[in-house]
C-alpha cells in the first residue's frame, strides 16, 4: 500500500482500497489546529510553566488533531478505525473544552451562551473561506481572558459539531458500503467472473 505523500493528496489506488489520506483538506483538521496553536498559546500566557494543566490542556488539543489525521491515513484500509479515531478527536476536544470552561469558572469569568454577540461574531468569521488562526487571532489573543477562553470554546464546539456530522456521515457510508472485508470480497469475485468471461 502507498503512503501519504508530501502534498497530502489522497493516496489513489487500484482494486480494493479506496483513495484516502487528504487529510489537510478535511474542514475539522483545519479547525483543529486553530484549537491547537490556541491552545499552545492560551497555556503559555496563562498558567505556570510547571502547571500540570499545560500538558494536560496542550496534549488534548494534540489528540484532537493527531487522531483526525490517523482517522484519514487508516480511512484506506479500515472504515471502523476511520470512525473510531475520529470519534477519539471528537472526545479528546470535550475534554479540553471542559478545561476551558473550569478556567473561566475558577476566576469567576463569564461562560458566553450561544447567542452571546460575540459568539455570534465569531460563527461569522468561522464561515470565511480558509479561515485560519489569523482569522480567529484578535479574539484568541485578545488581553482579556475572558475573550480567550470564550474564543477557543467557540472554537471546539464547531469544531467538534462538524466532527459528529463527520462521524455520521461514516457510519452511513460504512452501513451503506461496507468495510475492507466487503471489498476484498467484491474484487475477488470480480477476478473470478473475469477469469469465466
Amino acid at each position: 500500500m502507498q503512503t501519504e505523500n508530501n502534498n497530502n493528496k489522497p493516496n489513489k489506488t487500484e482494486g480494493f482500497i479506496p483513495p484516502h489520506g487528504g487529510y489537510r483538506d478535511l474542514l475539522t483538521y483545519k479547525k483543529s489546529e486553530i484549537i491547537y496553536d490556541g491552545t499552545v498559546y492560551f497555556t503559555n500566557r496563562f498558567f505556570g510553566k510547571y502547571d500540570r494543566t499545560v500538558g494536560q490542556m496542550v496534549q488534548a488539543a494534540r489528540s484532537g488533531k493527531q487522531n483526525i489525521v490517523e482517522a484519514s491515513v487508516a480511512s484506506g484500509t479500515s472504515k471502523e478505525m476511520e470512525i473510531k479515531l475520529t470519534n477519539v478527536a471528537r472526545a479528546s476536544l470535550e475534554e479540553l473544552l471542559i478545561d476551558y470552561q473550569d478556567f473561566l469558572r475558577t476566576k469567576k469569568l463569564s461562560i458566553w451562551h450561544k447567542d452571546h454577540k460575540l459568539v455570534t461574531r465569531l460563527r461569522e468569521l468561522n464561515r470565511t473561506p480558509d479561515a485560519n488562526y489569523d482569522t480567529f487571532k484578535k479574539a484568541i489573543e485578545n488581553p482579556s481572558p475572558e475573550i480567550c477562553a470564550n474564543a477557543m470554546i467557540s472554537l471546539i464546539n464547531i469544531t467538534t459539531y462538524l466532527l459528529k456530522r463527520q462521524i455520521d456521515s461514516l457510519e452511513k457510508t460504512f452501513l451503506q458500503e461496507g468495510g475492507m472485508r466487503e471489498r476484498m470480497t467484491k474484487a475477488r469475485i470480480e477476478i473470478r467472473n473475469r477469469g469465466r468471461g
